[in-house]
């Protein structure tokens, strides 16, 4: 399905389920969000990398101005709801400071499993180990997918874009293990060489080899 939706492009991914805190301060913007509260509609947050919007982005549903400054500046909460593609991007709408884009609705797909998979859970000890936080998943969620645990595993702002794309969850899931199992033998290479810089300039009992 097609819509028009105003947007509010940003340098970062949302997810459904995802809530997000903002500040408002561009007269554009505060607009959009005046208008989205007044009417009841949502708006779209496509993200972008070094000023080109992404294909894909989420509508975002607007739950609550928190606050307005004297200046009519905002802090507002808002929550990801689904997921489009960018079909057409409309910079200037007739009458209104900000930019709309007419987008398809990627349809919501059942999730193809209903648990995280036991390989990333393993994994993301192994890698919280390795940073000492001390993290634990389902001290944290009851039951988490791929979305939730996207803030704990150190994933660049291009992977957290090639998630969003995934088609279902199972893919989400196993693009995460590939991900946790490029990453940990990097930090680990990193913790060993830190640990050889620290050595120097100490005392070190070293057995010599016999020749």
């Amino acid at each position: 399905m097609t819509k028009f939706i105003p947007i509010f492009p940003l340098d970062l991914v949302v997810y459904p389920g995802q809530k997000l805190n903002l500040h408002i301060f561009e007269p554009r913007y505060k607009e959009l969000i005046q208008e989205c509260m007044a009417e009841n509609k949502p708006f779209g947050i496509p993200s972008s990398h070094k000023g080109v919007l992404n294909e894909f982005g989420t509508e975002m549903k607007l739950s609550e101005i928190s606050h307005t400054y004297a200046n009519g500046e905002m802090d507002i909460k808002t929550e990801g709801q689904k997921i489009f593609k960018l079909i057409e991007l409309i910079r200037e709408v007739p009458g209104k400071l900000y930019s709309a884009a007419i987008v398809y609705e990627v349809p919501h797909l059942p999730f193809d499993t209903q648990m995280l998979n036991p390989t990333i859970i393993d994994l993301m000890a192994e890698l919280h180990k390795i940073l000492g936080t001390g993290f634990e998943v389902f001290s944290k969620f009851k039951n988490p997918m791929s979305y939730d645990i996207v803030p704990y595993i150190a994933m660049s702002p291009e992977d957290q874009y090639r998630l969003l794309s995934a088609s279902s969850e199972k893919a989400r899931q196993y693009f995460i293990i590939q991900h946790l199992q490029k990453l940990i033998p990097m930090l680990e290479a990193a913790e060993t060489t830190k640990s050889k810089v620290q050595m120097n300039g100490h005392f070190r009992s070293e057995i010599p080899p016999t020749f």
